[in-house]
């Protein structure tokens, strides 16, 4: 496993609230993605109501979701799950770029984090890949990123 992933250790979890926002568009990948998600939060023996998961129809819906649920005040983080599979026209360029601008600015905006768990795949392989059972899964990645990200900006506050 690469050094620049985020690693599993053990988090201090109780009380976290995430909100997963997934989208419903490539559902055989987001599901993989959310699976991922679950995993992480059982190893980490997160609370049984810690993951609140709201579905959207695509992931160019992400941001917009991720933005009412940090707005809400209920959640310590959000977590975007989506799929997008590069196609034979310039859509995958505009929807990665969209979508990738928005969770960024939900994120500074908020002052939350929120994680990037989008693929943007040349193809469905990659996509599956990227998505299952293994320590590749982006969805596990994006919860442990979520988790360091709670603690780093816990260090931050304490050391100001």
């Amino acid at each position: 496993m690469s050094e620049f992933r985020p690693q599993e250790r053990n988090f201090s979890v109780a009380g976290v609230r995430f909100a997963v926002v997934a989208a419903r568009w490539n559902g055989q990948i987001t599901d993989g993605l959310l699976a991922g998600v679950e995993r992480v939060a059982k190893r980490q023996a997160m609370d049984a109501g810690a993951l609140h998961i709201f579905r959207v129809p695509g992931a160019f819906e992400l941001p917009l979701a991720a933005q009412q649920a940090a707005r809400s005040g209920r959640f310590d983080a959000v977590i975007a799950l989506g799929c997008v599979v590069r196609g034979d026209t310039p859509h995958f360029d505009y929807i990665c770029a969209e979508t990738t601008r928005g969770l960024g600015q939900v994120g500074l905006q908020e002052a939350l984090p929120v994680t990037f768990g989008l693929l943007t795949t040349d193809n469905l392989e990659q996509a599956l890949q990227r998505s299952g059972t293994t320590a590749e899964n982006k969805g596990e990645e994006a919860t442990l990123t979520a988790l360091e990200m709670l603690l780093t900006l816990k260090n931050i506050a304490d050391n100001t």
